[in-house]
């Protein structure tokens, strides 16, 4: 599998141009710390909360630098609309449970590596927490930041969900606001140069939630609640801060 080149025989420019100007007309934004996001390869780790999220993510983003190149499940280049607009925005298909993964991982290495902005979720799918916050999340990203030694990003948005909800047809009226806070790049300079062991990728991953909560947070105008978990249906206890987590050794 190779990383998709623009389709359609559309230039990225314009199909920016477009995108941008639809959701002009169907939504407001409101964006906070572009200033934020480095020059050149970087991995921004976001939560996800509607499939519109690569759109409205690249649109963003392309106003602050490059086109990004973002990480998204297969199935959705195969939607309509949302599968064209991915194509061209030169997204990166991931089919979880398979060895693709792994290649895509690998493609996304290599785009970091060559100067891209690379978009990933660490929910991996919209987030199932009933109220819309970051699930315990999977370890790509932090894999991706660690392998590449490129800044991590963390980036939280609110709104999406409102122009495009999880279930039911989207709702125009009234418009939705896109809220967009981008973090300061995390410091992962302890972890660096350490064997990428599933403990010690958990462990950043659960500080690369934290900190999207956070940002989240600061959206919304309300505390963050314990991390809900996919594989129990429910929320488990809070996590305890950085100072007071055990030193990983080893594999788990």
């Amino acid at each position: 599998m190779s990383l998709l080149q623009p389709g359609l025989g559309v230039p990225l420019g314009a199909a920016a141009v477009v995108v941008r100007g639809v959701l002009r007309t169907v939504s407001r934004h409101e964006w906070r710390g572009l200033e934020n996001l480095p020059d050149g390869g970087c991995v921004i780790a976001a939560n996800h909360v509607s499939w519109l999220d690569p759109v409205t993510l690249a649109d963003v983003l392309v106003a602050a630098g490059p086109v990004p190149r973002i990480l998204a499940k297969e199935s959705l280049f195969r939607a309509p609309v949302l599968g064209g607009v991915l194509r061209v925005m030169r997204g990166v298909p991931v089919s979880r449970g398979t060895g693709d993964a792994a290649v895509a991982l690998q493609h996304a290495v290599d785009a970091v590596r060559s100067g891209d902005r690379v978009v990933i979720f660490p929910d991996g799918t919209l987030t199932k927490d009933p109220d819309g916050w970051p699930m315990v999340g999977k370890t790509g990203a932090a894999r991706l930041a660690l392998t590449t030694g490129a800044p991590l990003v963390p980036l939280a948005q609110w709104g999406p969900q409102q122009l495009l909800p999880r279930k039911g047809r989207p709702r125009l009226f009234p418009r939705p606001t896109m809220r967009v806070l981008v973090g300061e790049p995390m410091d992962l300079a302890a972890y660096q140069g350490r064997p990428l062991t599933q403990a010690l990728l958990r462990e950043v991953t659960e500080l690369v939630v934290d900190a999207i909560a956070e940002l989240l947070s600061q959206l919304r105008e309300e505390p963050v609640p314990p991390r809900w978990d996919p594989r129990t249906g429910s929320r488990r206890p809070a996590v305890a801060p950085p100072a007071a987590r055990p030193e990983v050794e080893g594999a788990p």
